[in-house]
């Protein structure tokens, strides 16, 4: 039944006649040439923002992500990890996820000015039982210049999420990556996530920056963002990281 108490340099991707090449400096921000994941073409098709359960009373989720929750790569967005994971449980998903999507990035605003069509206002318009965050990976593509903007648009959304949902169980994952060169900012924003996490009250999923390095077949053809295997992986861990929460 539902319940309310439920990429020195930056890592620069340069088109070479050899393929798509990461490189990593002292420094961490974009430059001309680079592609951040959720710049690439989407997931053949759509999926609906909001995927209902079978059951009407079934727990609503909702997913506040970027491409690699949207399912950018797949060949089908019902092969998305979020999908696969609701589908499972018999949750109803609401995923407004978008491609390019940060705490800073691709935002026609800042906190607290978000407008009614923003993700995050989204996410709260569908009362959810339950939220699964999974923001941060394109954030770095602002590193350092926007550290401070980051960092306290990271403190407004949790803010914003706890007062705005005070029923609903919060669960921060910790921001996905996608190369296995790791610039500074990583570790950074994973912090700052992390903080805001701990003081909001949310349950925190580690590791998740991980999930995908050192298997380039898990990687579609962009060389960006997972293929069919690389969700299904993402998936199995996602799965393991919820049963140790209890759900």
């Amino acid at each position: 039944m539902r319940t309310r108490n439920a990429l020195g340099l930056i890592v620069l991707a340069a088109l070479a006649v050899s393929g798509l090449i990461f490189a990593l400096g002292t420094t961490f921000g974009p430059r001309a040439g680079s592609r951040a994941p959720d710049a690439a073409a989407t997931a053949s098709g759509t999926a609906p923002t909001t995927i209902p359960a079978s059951d009407p009373d079934a727990s609503v989720v909702a997913f506040y992500g970027d491409s690699y929750t949207l399912g950018t790569g797949a060949s089908d967005p019902a092969l998305r990890w979020s999908t696969q994971i609701c589908a499972d449980r018999g949750w109803t998903e609401v995923n407004p996820s978008t491609n390019g999507l940060g705490f800073v990035n691709h935002r026609a605003a800042l906190p607290p000015a978000y407008p009614p069509s923003d993700e995050l206002s989204e996410v709260i318009a569908s009362q959810p039982d339950i939220v699964v965050i999974t923001m941060g990976l394109n954030d770095n593509f602002s590193m350092p210049e926007r550290a401070d903007d980051i960092q306290a648009a990271i403190t407004a959304d949790f803010d914003r999420l706890r007062s705005s949902l005070p029923e609903a169980r919060l669960i921060a994952v910790e921001p996905f990556w996608y190369t296995d060169q790791r610039p500074p900012s990583v570790e950074q924003i994973i912090g700052w996530v992390h903080a805001a996490a701990d003081r909001t009250g949310a349950d925190w999923i580690p590791d998740a920056s991980h999930w995908i390095e050192h298997h380039p077949e898990w990687m579609a053809d962009d060389g960006l963002h997972p293929n069919d295997q690389g969700y299904a992986e993402m998936t199995s861990r996602m799965d393991a990281a919820l049963r140790d929460l209890g759900l």
